[in-house]
């Protein structure tokens, strides 16, 4: 058996697992979401989980402060804030680029509310800024705990390892069965945590990440390498190779954070057929991948399919001019 490492009490757990009936005949693919926004920490999202672990550790070593590191509408970096605040620690974010010009909305709204301090790293590389921040809270004699980019470590990835086990149990509680399991992929961890858990519940579901910024190959390697730590952190060693990790690098557009029409569209099909909000950067463009292999065929019309629901909908209200209708529509 498996061997998960200890949690600090974060998420609302089991996330429900939904079907998406007025969607899926929209679409002509039998669909369910796994509701991962609803893990309920100040807005709820997949970092929760590995936050869970991660916190914890952070404790058990008598840490005094989180340090982490992302974008400025880092899901990641909110959650972390609110993990922090939980566990009454410090927290410093460190962002990319500068502080905006004109307002605060979203996720940094959120950071500055959950009590987070954030450093920008300006033109310079955002993980030398990281690195010199964990050093400069050593040297002022503080106690800091290093959570590197999406929390995307074995100790992070165990948590998605465990939700794989959970929504098994989902599963036999239902009588389902996926074909293919749909979601987001950036940093790898969820992703590697998703195929350790598949392996260890035998499931024989396609783990298929969309991914949001990398090419295929550099995605399958990061998700391959986590994979296997993970797998061996939890006391399963098994070896996984980039071809046997799914990655679908066709949606990246304009680039990270670029907002195109297939975003648009996936963000406004789900909210107004579902009432199912998505984000511009995560999981609207993971949607607007799963609806267009549905359009092309590639996902077929005796397909069940799960669209896994990472979080992120803070984000939403970073892009509301690009979001809002004209007056024509």
């Amino acid at each position: 058996m498996p061997q998960f490492p200890s949690r600090f009490p974060l998420a609302h757990l089991p996330t429900p697992l939904e079907p998406l009936p007025r969607l899926s005949h929209a679409l002509g693919v039998r669909l369910f979401v796994k509701r991962d926004d609803q893990t309920g920490l100040a807005g709820g999202g997949n970092k929760t989980r590995k936050l869970e672990h991660l916190t914890a550790e952070a404790l058990a070593q008598d840490a005094d402060t989180l340090v982490t590191v992302g974008a400025v509408q880092s899901n990641h970096c909110r959650q972390t804030a609110a993990a922090a605040a939980r566990a009454g620690l410090r927290c410093v974010l460190v962002l990319s680029g500068h502080p905006p010009s004109s307002g605060v909305t979203g996720n940094l709204l959120l950071d500055y509310l959950l009590g987070a301090e954030v450093r920008w790293a300006g033109d310079r590389p955002r993980d030398a800024v990281y690195r010199e921040v964990v050093e400069a809270e050593r040297a002022a004699g503080r106690r800091p705990y290093a959570i590197p980019l999406g929390g995307s470590t074995a100790l992070g990835a165990a948590a998605y390892a465990a939700a794989t086990l959970e929504l098994k149990a989902q599963l036999d509680a239902q009588g389902l069965a996926f074909n293919r399991i749909v979601f987001a992929s950036s940093s790898a961890g969820t992703q590697a945590g998703i195929v350790v858990g598949a392996r260890l519940a035998g499931l024989r579901s396609q783990v298929l990440g969309i991914s949001v910024d990398l090419p295929a190959p550099a995605l399958q390697g990061l998700v391959a390498r986590l994979a296997t730590e993970t797998a061996a952190r939890l006391g399963a060693p098994h070896t996984c190779a980039p071809d046997d990790i799914a990655v679908n690098a066709d949606y990246l557009g304009a680039g990270y954070a670029v907002m195109g029409a297939p975003e648009r569209e996936a963000i406004t099909l789900f909210a107004q057929i579902e009432g199912l909000l998505l984000d511009p950067v995560y999981t609207g463009r993971a949607a607007a991948g799963l609806i267009d292999l549905i359009r092309r065929g590639v996902i077929g019309p005796d397909e069940t399919v799960l669209f896994w629901h990472t979080g992120g909908a803070p984000a939403l209200f970073a892009y509301s001019d690009q979001l809002t209708p004209t007056p024509d529509h």
